[in-house]
């Protein structure tokens, strides 16, 4: 299967540096290629005649989310049907993605290959993202005019959405140094990989970002404190936090301040955001089983807008009123089921595999998913195809239980990576 896993890594990158996804050539990409990656995989069990599947407990409340918006439009429920559709194949290549993941990554060289590659990609991310920021000429990659401006950070033309991204990315570095699962000569590698995405998140100045970030980090805590799990490194991490905040200051912490203690003229004010939340929930109370339609909200919202100032909504920055805008109760639900699944499965999953490789990787998507969806309230990052995806994989983090090694992996190979405690 090392096709899909080869496969699986180079959408994921591609999404995020085709800005997010957001563009529909880079959605058709995403889509087209997990269907033939999905396609192969068939192939390929049939001809080896392979009769093991593994199915994520994810799975089963994200193809009920499918088939609600199938009863949109088969109902004719939607006020837009185009855009349910485009809409669908978007949830269908989420569903497809987490499928094969489960088939392509099971034992422990696989995750071990596939942790190297997530904290590789958060470590060039946030490099780019900080040598634009530092020599930024107003175009995406120096070259893109924003036809729309923005203030982006790295790939994303909005700075809050690179701080989803790397609200994902950073706890894939920084629980195995917590816990204390990376070997000694690594040790350095790892901690610049987990202190450089924190940085780019300081300096990409999200508001939303920086407190997600803290509550993963009261989550991290909580979880260790919760299951007795003790943080060998601490030690590590705290003069990792030091040299963080030590080399934001210096690069510039001034834009950080200046966001927390007031909002530029061109971001959505607080008013306008309290404005959309409460318009998205009279929306819902109109449409309350079945919704608009998923993605409908631009084209329903305007009669809607009780604070009109002359620009579009394309989402209404809270995640979970526009899901219930868009899907209604039973979408709802099915959203309710997932998060459900995702956490009470990662906390059995944390409670049972412990400090092993899988207790690790539960952690590292427990906290990931727990800032991101904090974000959520506040943002619609789940309407950046790039970080729904990587949300998804790092909710299949938190729910994994890792397979022993392969029978023909040598013995003393084994030994020692079990002494290592099967990290990094």
């Amino acid at each position: 299967m090392s096709f899909l896993r080869f496969g699986i890594c180079l959408l994921l990158a591609f999404g995020v540096l085709a800005f997010g996804a957001v563009e529909e050539w880079a959605q058709a990409v995403l889509e087209i290629g997990f269907c033939l990656l999905f396609l192969l995989w068939a192939l390929r069990t049939l001809q080896k005649k392979w009769d093991q599947m593994f199915i994520s407990p994810l799975l089963l409340p994200m193809c009920a989310f499918a088939l609600v918006v199938v009863a949109q439009l088969a109902l004719h429920r939607t006020f837009s049907p185009y855009q349910t559709r485009v809409e669908l194949q978007l949830v269908v290549a989420y569903t497809l993605a987490l499928f094969l993941i489960s088939q392509a990554y099971q034992r422990t060289s696989h995750w071990r290959n596939f942790l190297w590659f997530l904290m590789s990609l958060g470590f060039f991310i946030s490099i780019f993202g900080i040598l634009q920021h530092l020599t930024f000429n107003g175009k995406l990659y120096w070259t893109r005019t924003m036809r729309f401006g923005g203030y982006p950070f790295g790939p994303y033309v909005n700075r809050n959405h690179f701080a989803g991204f790397a609200e994902l990315i950073i706890p894939i570095a920084l629980v195995p140094l917590v816990l204390g699962r990376v070997r000694r000569e690594r040790l350095a590698l790892v901690g610049l990989f987990a202190a450089v995405p924190i940085i780019a998140l300081l300096l990409s100045a999200s508001r939303g970002g920086i407190v997600s970030f803290a509550v993963e980090i009261a989550v991290l805590i909580a979880l260790l404190l919760l299951r007795r799990i003790r943080g060998q490194n601490l030690l590590v991490v705290g003069a990792l936090v030091l040299a963080v905040v030590m080399a934001a200051s210096w690069i510039g912490v001034r834009q950080v301040v200046e966001r927390f203690s007031g909002t530029r003229t061109a971001d959505i004010t607080s008013s306008k955001r309290a404005s959309m939340r409460r318009d998205t929930w009279r929306i819902f109370l109109d449409h309350p089983v079945l919704g608009t339609g998923l993605g409908t909200l631009p084209m329903v919202f305007p009669p809607y807008d009780s604070l009109f100032d002359d620009k579009i909504v394309n989402h209404s920055h809270n995640d979970y009123l526009e899901i219930l805008a868009d899907s209604g109760i039973l979408g709802g639900i099915c959203c309710a089921w997932f998060l459900i699944v995702l956490f009470t499965e990662g906390l059995k999953g944390l409670a049972a595999q412990g400090n092993s490789l899988g207790g690790t990787l539960n952690l590292c998507g427990l906290m990931g998913c727990s800032g991101f969806l904090i974000h959520s309230l506040v943002d619609f990052n789940l309407h950046i195809p790039a970080n729904a995806l990587l949300f998804f994989v790092t909710a299949h983090l938190a729910t994994v239980r890792v397979q022993p090694s392969a029978p023909g992996e040598s013995l003393p190979r084994r030994r020692k990576r079990k002494e290592s405690g099967g990290a990094p």
